[in-house]
């Protein structure tokens, strides 16, 4: 009877570790094969490491791989170093516009290698670059950087003839003076300053730089509505009566030995 007991006991604990060991194993084979899963769901691509400007060579530094979801990676985007930067002694690759840190790098946004970059080649279909002249009161103080938006409003005529109207709303500044690099935020009083208009934009344009002058007022990014505005004139915001209404006439009156002013109305 202890025989059987003690046998029974010890198949028993047998069971018990061999169910044990299949368990433990089961489970990390099953770890394994998420592991080799997930892995097999994500794909490496490159994004910029820091900001890139308009123009600038893309080099090894700049750049750096992360994980990305399979599934969602865009069409376009770069997935192998040696494929975006240029083999030794051949010129290399630039940015055709400003790329932000962690953006990813697509191929539409860098040149063929040794290609020449122009501010050209950050326009829209059917779109123009024209600069305007500008100084720090018609431009916001210098604080027009490069990626706002903007409205143009054009004043004309003297004195009580003075009027104003918006002519261009939700217009894109692409250069300051000299300067395209869309990262920049430093403000300064420039002379010029290039936006990307419409061909008939660009008419509208150019008349109402010859017919007054030009001023810019910027935008809130999120304040992609227009809206129509009509002309408004100096006569519009002058709440008092002009002076010469305001003054008024008097006669003087003779009555016997008293005298009196009297005015006229």
């Amino acid at each position: 009877m202890r025989m059987s007991a003690i046998l029974t006991t010890l198949v028993g604990l047998a069971v018990a570790g061999g169910s044990a060991y299949l368990a433990r194993d089961y489970v990390e084979r099953s770890k394994a094969s998420a592991s080799v899963s997930e892995e097999a769901e994500l794909v490496s691509v490159l994004v910029a490491r820091s900001d890139i400007a308009l123009g600038q060579a893309i080099e090894a530094h700049l750049l750096e791989t992360i994980a990305w979801p399979r599934d969602s990676v865009p069409g376009g985007v770069y997935t192998d170093r040696g494929e975006l930067l240029a083999p030794q002694g051949q010129h290399p690759r630039r940015a055709k516009r400003a790329i932000s840190q962690g953006e990813l790098i697509m191929k539409s946004k860098v040149s063929e290698y040794g290609e020449k970059v122009t501010i050209g080649q950050t326009l829209g279909p059917n779109l123009r670059a024209m600069a305007i002249k500008v100084s720090a009161e018609t431009a916001v103080g210098g604080f027009v950087t490069p990626g706002d938006s903007v409205d143009v409003v054009l004043t004309q005529g003297n004195r009580e003839e003075l009027r104003a109207v918006t002519i261009l709303q939700n217009i894109r500044v692409i250069g300051v003076d000299q300067d395209a690099d869309e990262h920049a935020d430093t403000p300064e009083v420039a002379r010029t300053v290039t936006v990307a208009v419409t061909p008939e934009q660009s008419q509208r344009l150019a008349l109402a730089q010859r017919a007054g002058t030009l001023s810019l007022t910027l935008r809130n990014f999120e304040a992609a509505e227009t809206q129509q505005l009509d002309l408004i004139k100096l006569s519009d915001i002058l709440i008092d009566a002009p002076l010469e209404d305001k003054v008024s006439r008097t006669v003087l009156v003779r009555r016997g030995n008293t005298t009196e002013i009297q005015e006229l109305r």
